[in-house]
């Protein structure tokens, strides 16, 4: 598809019938027909009586920014829950814009006989199955939900940390989730390449083991049908112990998209059925990505950690970084084992970061930080 004509169209007021001024619309019809244009897409919300109305206008179909955003993530999507999540969507989206398009049947006759009253009209019958096809989605898509929860619950038995990219779509997520990973996460340079949840385990340099998840873009004025649609796949951003904000800093609004990721995170944590707690902006590092292309990369902070997914730069610290803020919540305790007792001394390699160790004939000596959950799992295993 390629683009053919742009406009920009300053509102004085929003008409509720076409939402532009008819000297707008008469203009743009003429270059429609100039140019022979099959779509235009209206960075707006357009009412359904708004679409129907200009595409009357300017002979040709019409989509809205919520509509454009379903479109491309019916193409992006890859697994059946994603495939869900954009059909619950576009149904919510499209139930609202059944028009009258069959007028020939406007009312069926319902009943026996000749003594029938009228029966569903076609919208009444298309409405009545978006409803009963949206009410299925929702149920399959509470199984996820109950899935995603014992996936989490089975992970708590093996508590390894969580760490969940987030960020404004195209900000570079998925190279950097497949840098740090070495995975072979779909990664282009275009809107939504990622919609369904992807996790894989890593290192770090102290040897701790974090899961990292790779998560949906976000873009301003997302939908609200969107956000709901799409729950189960932000939920893990809700456990994640350290959420790395990946912002694109080579883009001109990169201000403002940062702006908008961190209002969806907050509607997250202020809505009516929350999902993050409140002092969940303790746990963002913003990972300043794209410096490659900078004349001069911006400096690391506290809590910003300048790097480029492409070329490795800054990877290494980003590591060091993730170890620095994982190690603030461990505590370090000394141990002694016998030497025949190598699964235990293994099982403290594994699940903790071992800072000293002295080997004598009676026993091995190890000090070593960990996770007060680790810990209590070691003083249980000796129990046991």
């Amino acid at each position: 598809m390629a683009i053919v004509h742009t406009a920009i169209h300053p509102l004085r007021a929003r008409r509720p019938s076409t939402l532009l001024g008819e000297g707008a619309v008469e203009a743009d019809r003429a270059s429609i027909a100039a140019h022979g244009v099959q779509v235009v897409v209206v960075d707006a919300a357009l009412s359904p009586v708004q679409q129907r109305n200009l595409e009357r206008a300017w002979g040709c179909k019409v989509i809205d920014r919520t509509g454009l955003i379903l479109e491309i993530f019916g193409e992006r999507a890859r697994t059946k829950e994603g495939s869900l999540q954009v059909e619950l969507a576009h149904l919510s989206y499209q139930r609202t814009r059944l028009v009258r398009s069959w007028t020939h049947l406007e009312r069926q006759r319902g009943g026996f006989g000749f003594l029938g009253g009228p029966g569903e009209s076609q919208i009444e019958i298309d409405r009545r199955l978006i409803d009963e096809r949206i009410v299925k989605l929702k149920k399959e898509l509470e199984q996820v939900r109950r899935t995603r929860g014992l996936h989490r619950k089975a992970r708590t038995k093996v508590p390894y940390p969580v760490v969940a990219l987030v960020g404004y779509t195209n900000a570079g997520k998925s190279t950097l989730f497949n840098a740090l990973t070495g995975a072979g996460v779909y990664a282009q340079d275009q809107l939504f390449a990622t919609l369904d949840p992807t996790m894989r385990a890593i290192r770090l340099p102290s040897n701790r083991t974090v899961i990292l998840s790779d998560t949906v873009g976000f873009i301003s004025e997302l939908p609200t049908q969107l956000v709901e649609a799409f729950r189960a796949t932000l939920e893990e951003v809700a456990t994640a112990d350290i959420i790395l904000h990946v912002r694109d800093v080579a883009h001109p609004d990169s201000a403002a998209q940062r702006a908008d990721v961190m209002g969806v995170l907050n509607d997250m944590a202020t809505g009516p059925d929350p999902a993050l707690d409140e002092d969940w902006e303790r746990r963002v590092i913003e990972v300043l990505n794209k410096t490659d292309l900078l004349e001069e990369p911006p400096p690391a902070g506290a809590g910003s950690i300048p790097v480029s997914a492409l070329t490795g730069e800054g990877l290494d610290e980003l590591r060091d970084m993730l170890d620095a803020r994982l190690a603030a919540g461990l505590v370090t305790e000394s141990f002694s084992l016998p030497p025949e007792d190598g699964a235990g001394i293994a099982w403290l390699y594994e699940h903790g970061e071992v800072l000293e160790r002295s080997d004598a004939e009676d026993a091995v000596r190890l000090s070593v930080r960990l996770s007060p959950a680790d810990l209590a799992r070691f003083a249980q295993r000796g129990e046991a």
